[in-house]
């Protein structure tokens, strides 16, 4: 008898049980989303602020090399020379688009960010971030 009963039955889950689960997921998403979208800004800052060590690493190697004195100019070409080949940097684009090769550089001055990193990210992070670089709005 009990073997008959169970047959009749069909498993599954109701309607309610399955909104239940989705709720709770796009509950978790909802809190998860925007932390991802945060850390993914914070890198591409961490990002750009080793990109500006790199490059100034690579003016003191060309003036040490090339025997240039203190606030003498230095082109993008001459940066190229010490930076990785075939790399994002190399070629002059920073991870937000900005542009490394239209800077100003000057042996032992304080390169600038490309233009509009201030702003595309303030919220992740402030001015204090960049010290010692220049940051540019």
């Amino acid at each position: 008898m009990l073997k008959r009963l169970n047959q009749n039955h069909r498993a599954g889950f109701t309607l309610v049980e399955i909104m239940i689960v989705v709720a709770i997921i796009a509950l978790l998403a909802a809190i998860a989303v925007p932390n991802l979208l945060r850390s993914r800004k914070r890198s591409q800052a961490s990002r750009i602020l080793e990109d500006m060590r790199l490059i100034d690493n690579a003016i003191d190697q060309y003036a040490i090399e090339y025997n240039r004195a203190a606030g003498s100019a230095v082109n993008w070409a001459d940066i190229q020379m010490y930076l990785k080949p075939n790399t994002g940097l190399y070629s002059g684009s920073s991870v937000i688009g900005g542009n490394y090769t239209t800077g100003t550089y000057t042996v032992d001055g304080v390169p600038a960010t490309p233009a509009g990193t201030g702003a595309a990210l303030s919220d992740v992070a402030p001015a204090a971030f960049w010290s010692p670089y220049t940051l540019t709005q």
